[in-house]
């Protein structure tokens, strides 16, 4: 049941598996684009939170507060992005996270408030968390399902790339022309990459689109909505998905977003030259792995549980570890090697996408992945509050407010043992029969399967993806 499930040379080379080459990649990259810049002005706060403080004249609560607002509207935002992606199309939901996140930046630039600062972070978070779901979507409607792992991948990659360019390019030039410049002079990437978004990309390869609703499911927007949600939520995949991310995510998070630095500087009594670049380790490590986890996938589906588990305990294993060490700091080389270890957090969350992908049909794979996504974001909210909290309460000793870490990774391992069985269950039955997903669920009597522009049974997903 767990080994992987041939592909069927009849089913491999139908029009429901696109056929990728050199414009699938064009157009794909065209939306990687877009991703690109919202990550940038994602993690620019990263780099100006002294600036920020001076600038609002606000202490670090209020600081660690745009952080907290962003990552609980990007949260929220997922599922009705989901649900806006398969409704509407690829193309409209991205054009309009970038016009939204462009707003935002150029928002936060000429903000006279710290309220109106807060607006404009919601307001780009708002934009952004419209961008990754989306360029899932191209990844899945451009290549054959075999290629979808290492797609997901190399978007996580280009991801950790506009981390680098926000510590590497935006602080000197902060540092050298000051907020508004900066931050004003960045908000024109948003503009650079609206134009080919508009005038190039295509939701799909001509002749590989979705089928026309059937009869009757088109119906009003609160039942396309509830149906949608239902229907992802009731296929353990999705489920499974979800508690992959969930687990495997927040704690190289909850790290490069807030408590890395204070943690390495006041816990660990490094320079925050040294912090700094064991910060961009992780980002570095990330990159790396997530080539090497987009191979493994690509390559052997059975892979995705161990390798995700894998993570999870040398997370656990390395944090133990550095909390653990006899005397007041942990020795260089540890803290090295819980670096390069949680840079595997992010590669192992894009395995939850590997789970959630061949449950669904293409006009669900949308809302699935956006509940997907939600996964660590919720985990990594939890941390985020619950670390500060501890760190209150016990006059921040960092080695009781971390094991908040190991909490949260033992409930989601928990959750993912459970479903497993009954997630990879159901991707075998799907590869031995060829039958629409709807016969896989109770319900009403399937239909007959369409023609090659119909809607597809998650099979090509799952069979295509498991040949080498």
């Amino acid at each position: 049941m767990n080994g992987p499930v041939s592909a069927s040379p009849a089913r491999a080379g139908t029009p429901a598996d696109p056929p990728g080459g050199r414009k699938a990649v064009a157009v794909w990259g065209i939306g990687v684009a877009v991703y690109f810049v919202a990550v940038i002005f994602r993690t620019s706060l990263g780099v100006a939170g002294l600036d920020a403080a001076d600038r609002f004249h606000v202490g670090a609560s209020a600081l660690a507060t745009f952080s907290l607002l962003q990552l609980l509207v990007y949260a929220g935002m997922q599922i009705p992005v989901g649900l806006m992606v398969d409704r509407l199309g690829t193309k409209k939901v991205l054009t309009l996270g970038a016009v939204l996140f462009t707003a935002g930046q150029l928002g936060f630039a000429l903000a006279p408030s710290y309220g109106m600062a807060l607006a404009a972070r919601a307001l780009l978070g708002c934009g952004d968390a419209m961008t990754f779901i989306s360029v899932l979507r191209l990844g899945t409607r451009w290549f054959p399902a075999r290629r979808g792992p290492l797609m997901a991948q190399l978007a996580g990659l280009v991801g950790m790339a506009g981390n680098l360019v926000s510590t590497l390019v935006l602080a000197p030039v902060l540092h050298g022309v000051g907020w508004t410049a900066a931050f004003a002079g960045s908000a024109a990437a948003g503009l650079v990459v609206l134009v080919p978004l508009t005038l190039f990309l295509r939701d799909h390869p001509e002749g590989y689109g979705p089928a026309p609703r059937a009869a009757g499911t088109a119906g009003a927007p609160g039942g396309f909505v509830r149906r949608q949600i239902r229907e992802s939520w009731a296929e353990p995949g999705t489920r499974l998905g979800l508690w992959v991310h969930f687990t495997t995510q927040f704690p190289a998070m909850v790290f490069l977003l807030l408590w890395g630095m204070p943690f390495l500087v006041e816990a660990q009594g490094l320079s925050r030259t040294t912090a700094g670049g064991l910060l961009t380790l992780v980002v570095a490590s990330n990159m790396a792995l997530g080539l090497v986890y987009g191979q493994i996938v690509g390559r052997r589906q059975s892979a995705r549980i161990p390798l995700a588990l894998g993570t999870v305990g040398l997370t656990a294993l390395l944090w133990a570890a550095v909390l653990a060490y006899p005397g007041d700091r942990a020795p260089m080389w540890l803290l090295v090697a819980l670096c390069l270890v949680l840079g595997g957090c992010g590669p192992a969350s894009m395995i939850g996408f590997d789970f959630a992908r061949p449950a669904n049909p293409a006009e669900r794979q949308g809302t699935a992945s956006g509940i997907t996504n939600m996964g660590g974001f919720i985990a990594s909210m939890t941390t985020l509050l619950t670390v500060g909290i501890l760190l209150d309460a016990t006059g921040d000793n960092y080695r009781v407010a971390f094991s908040a870490v190991f909490v949260l990774e033992a409930l989601g391992v928990a959750s993912i043992l459970r479903l497993r069985p009954l997630a990879l269950a159901r991707e075998a039955a799907r590869g031995r029969v060829t039958v629409p997903a709807q016969a896989l669920e109770p319900g009403p009597e399937p239909e007959p399967e369409p023609e090659p522009v119909s809607r597809a049974c998650p099979l090509p997903e799952t069979a295509g993806r498991e040949a080498p």
